[in-house]
């Protein structure tokens, strides 16, 4: 293990496959110091294969390892590598890069920083870390082998589970709760008021926003991303919710368990989104709607309606099964010539 951060480590294949729980094929004193992809690997580094129309990338790497099934294993000890031989390569390489970074990344020392504020009444167990000019508000709960990153705020009663990070310069707002082992990215916001405002004679009336935000287990938000409280009741994330950057849920929104969303993606208030799903890059799901487990949405599509039935959705125009979306869209780029054809016909008919 490396004494300081960023210095370089050298670890021999044989712990890597141990750790990873695959089948060591190769020299396993081979020493590694990095993990690359093929195309820029070196023979100090582990790679890995996951799809077969890659597989050519095999005959030219210079990768000393690399993480693969058992049909492309004999490829990559032909050129004198070593291979791991897992059921999922793509699994097994999300694994070694946690192992690697717990390496790499060490988590910083227990203990409050100097220039970090707990007020009174807080409780913090005592291997948490609390970065500098940190603000730790009064009855907020610190739960063990938690971080709290520079700049960082955690609101008045709000609570944070065990091994959970929030990364430098995020907001934890008032009553808030995250299970164990999240990470909430730089610059989020969690807990900031929901977009409520009654209108009166022209104007715009707050409404006070009086709920929380209930997050479970293993959820982690991206970087700038807002999750707004709720207005009465909590806006609720439940357990392993994946949420990439600059992301926007609104007040009373509900993600059930292992959904995740692409970066951009915007949930109007009070929508309910099920189980398993996941959400490409800008989607836009409007307030109030239901949608089932297990329903994928693609980038950019727009949801005006509640999906009940789990599958694949896709277009604005207006969403719909995927299937049916790509033959209307077909249709809709062959439009020109239909028209001139037509046209044509109708030429010819007239008298």
């Amino acid at each position: 293990m490396p004494s300081r951060p960023g210095e370089t480590l050298a670890v021999r294949l044989a712990d890597i496959a141990a750790a990873l729980g695959g089948e060591l094929r190769g020299d396993g004193e081979r020493l590694v110091e990095r993990i690359g992809p093929l195309e820029a690997a070196t023979p100090t580094t582990i790679s890995f294969l996951a799809q077969a129309r890659l597989k050519p990338l095999l005959d030219t790497t210079a990768a000393g390892a690399v993480i693969v099934r058992d049909d492309v294993a004999s490829v990559v000890l032909a050129r004198g590598a070593s291979a791991i031989v897992v059921a999922d390569p793509y699994l097994a390489f999300a694994r070694l890069t946690r192992w690697w970074a717990a390496r790499t990344r060490p988590l910083p020392e227990p203990g409050v920083h100097p220039g970090a504020y707990v007020a009174p009444g807080a409780q913090l167990h005592a291997s948490a870390s609390v970065g500098p000019f940190a603000v730790i508000e009064a009855h907020a709960v610190l739960a063990e082998h938690v971080v709290i990153g520079a700049h960082a705020v955690v609101g008045e009663g709000a609570e944070v589970g065990a091994g959970t990070q929030l990364r430098a310069r995020s907001t934890f707002g008032q009553a808030c709760r995250i299970g164990a082992r999240g990470i909430v990215h730089s610059g989020a916001v969690i807990g900031a008021d929901g977009f409520g405002f009654a209108p009166n004679e022209g104007r715009w009336e707050k409404i006070e926003q009086l709920g929380a935000v209930r997050i479970g287990d293993d959820v982690e938000i991206g970087a700038n991303t807002c999750v707004d409280r709720g207005a009465l009741d909590d806006t609720v994330i439940e357990d392993g919710v994946k949420l990439d950057n600059l992301i926007q849920i609104a007040h009373n929104v509900h993600i059930g368990a292992h959904t995740a969303m692409a970066g951009c993606v915007g949930v109007a208030g009070s929508a309910r989104i099920g189980k398993h799903c996941t959400f490409g890059g800008a989607a836009m799901i409007l307030g109030h709607l239901q949608i089932a487990d297990h329903v994928h949405i693609s980038a950019a599509s727009v949801v005006m309606s509640s999906i009940l039935k789990p599958g694949q959705y896709s277009g604005v125009f207006p969403i719909d099964e995927n299937g049916n979306w790509e033959k209307n869209a077909a249709t809709l780029r062959q439009l020109h010539t239909l028209r001139t054809r037509l046209r044509a016909l109708e030429k010819k008919s007239s008298p």
